[in-house]
């Protein structure tokens, strides 16, 4: 081989470790050749000339890793692990402000909650932890005396995602979807509004049970809309308001009084005695603490700038990932985006993104962004399942779910409301306006009951502006001929479908 692997690559290599694979690896040629990058299955390969080549040492590498490869708490984590401590106190104490060695220190201390034999540092300025530059931070980062750095991670030891500044999400901080949204309503009647918001409602309700294949009846349908319409006036990210609100989305006979007891995970039956397994959560165990940190990250970005689409992307997924539930996390998982963005403000007041609608209707990349995650992990997890379905995690793999890279996730998230705004939104508008003006106008051609009225205007629109011969017959065979016609061009002229 032409080059060898460097930073993370090469300790993972050197100890055999098995971690979810970084977004970026780096590789040092043996002779000096051209800088080259390239792309394989989403992680960035990087080829440096040989001059950047480190000492082979374990502490060179995690130096050239943080300067090269990114910060991955989940890597560092294990690496921590296994590295010899003295060989990493020998290198703080060598270069006690130097950068790499204070995030060194501090990431040791913060992952594997034990103090380093090492006096405080009492010079030097205070620098940021995550570079402000590559990754989404907390504008008000926590001093942190010891090693004079600036603690901006989004969240706590418990619960702490990263997500990186990809061109897509800097993208996406260059438009202002809020207002754009807010634009969009301005030209439509009160009247119109109200319907409109009554139609999302009940449309986002469906398409988020229509995600899970469940076809809800009106009670469920009912008690999901009026928890909706909670969303927009009150923060349900706390312990006892995610158990309040699983208890009304689901049957009562599934309805828990603390997180789950017992292991789950998401899986298709083969046959009698098989599964594919898609998903395993965390280990019952784990989920008050990681639940704990979810919780509390969610509160630190709600005090501090942090987009709402970063912001809710990072706890909806990061709450469908912990499954801290027996059912219903899904549902609550597409809820917590609609409540976070509502008490962030940046939906319309009392709107409804129909954003679970646009998932449905794209659902393989929805899957996708779940699976970013998930088809990472199943390799790591080690399990027993028995022949009742009853699973059994036999490995730690809590600091997995700790320490999640959201980045895809949130570009996801971003995808999903832009193209809400962008098409869905206007498009449910439009329909509710010329559905009240067909309305409007057979109601002056014939004098009927508005359930005629709505029946007459769906059928038509299902056969492609006609009244088929068979619905005229059953349904409207006291109507003649040219109050039919007439009825078809109204219908027509509504929805611009002449």
């Amino acid at each position: 081989m032409q080059y060898d692997a460097t930073g993370y690559l090469a300790l993972i290599q050197k100890y055999n470790l098995q971690v979810i694979p970084n977004h970026h690896y780096s590789y040092v040629y043996k002779e000096n050749q051209t800088h080259k990058k390239s792309l394989h299955n989403s992680i960035t390969q990087e080829i440096f000339p040989a001059k950047y080549k480190p000492k082979s040492d374990d502490i060179s590498q995690l130096e050239f890793a943080l300067k090269y490869d990114g910060i991955n708490l989940a890597i560092l984590y294990n690496l921590f692990l296994v590295i010899d401590k003295n060989e990493l106190i020998s290198y703080i104490k060598s270069k006690p402000t130097g950068k790499y060695a204070r995030i060194l220190w501090f990431l040791y201390e913060f992952l594997i909650d034990e103090l380093l034999p090492l006096d405080d540092l009492t010079q030097g300025n205070y620098i940021d932890l995550l570079d402000t530059k590559q990754y989404y931070t907390l504008q008000k980062p926590r001093y942190i005396k010891r090693q004079r750095v600036k603690n901006n991670l989004l969240g706590t030891k418990e619960f702490c995602p990263i997500v990186r500044k990809t061109k897509i999400l800097e993208q996406m901080l260059s438009e202002n979807l809020a207002k754009i949204s807010q634009d969009l309503l301005v030209d439509y009647p009160a009247i119109v509004l109200k319907r409109v918001l009554s139609y999302l409602y009940t449309k986002e309700t469906k398409s988020s049970f229509s995600i899970e294949h469940q076809n809800p009846n009106q009670t469920k349908i009912q008690r999901f809309i009026s928890l909706l319409q909670e969303a927009q006036k009150e923060d349900f990210c706390t312990k006892n308001r995610l158990i309040e609100l699983q208890n009304r989305i689901v049957d009562n006979r599934f309805a828990n009084n603390d997180y789950r007891a017992n292991q789950n995970y998401v899986a298709q039956s083969i046959s009698l005695e098989r599964e594919k397994i898609y998903y395993i959560s965390p280990k019952p165990q784990d989920i008050e603490e990681l639940m704990r940190g979810l919780i509390d990250t969610h509160n630190k970005m709600m005090q501090d700038n942090i987009h709402p689409i970063i912001h809710a992307a990072i706890i909806s997924y990061g709450f469908v990932y912990l499954h801290p539930f027996e059912d219903g996390n899904g549902r609550i998982h597409r809820f917590l985006i609609h409540n976070i963005l509502a008490i962030k403000n940046y939906t319309p007041k009392n709107m409804v993104f129909p954003v679970s609608a646009v998932m449905l209707n794209e659902m393989i990349r929805y899957d996708d962004s779940l699976e970013e995650f998930s088809s990472s992990l199943i390799p790591l997890v080690e399990y027993e399942l028995d022949q009742y379905g009853y699973m059994k995690v036999k490995n730690d793999t809590k600091q997995w779910y700790q320490y999640i890279d959201m980045t895809t996730q949130c570009e996801s998230l971003y995808y999903f409301v832009k193209k809400t705004i962008d098409s869905q939104l206007p498009n449910e508008l439009q329909f509710i306006t010329s559905y009240d003006s067909a309305k409007n106008q057979i109601a002056n051609i014939v004098d009927m009951p508005d359930r005629l009225i709505d029946l007459a205007i769906k059928f038509i629109l299902q056969n492609g502006g006609k009244l088929s011969k068979n619905k005229k017959e059953h349904y409207f065979d006291m109507l003649h001929s040219d109050e039919i016609k007439e009825i078809e061009n109204a219908v027509n002229l509504a929805f611009d479908k002449s």
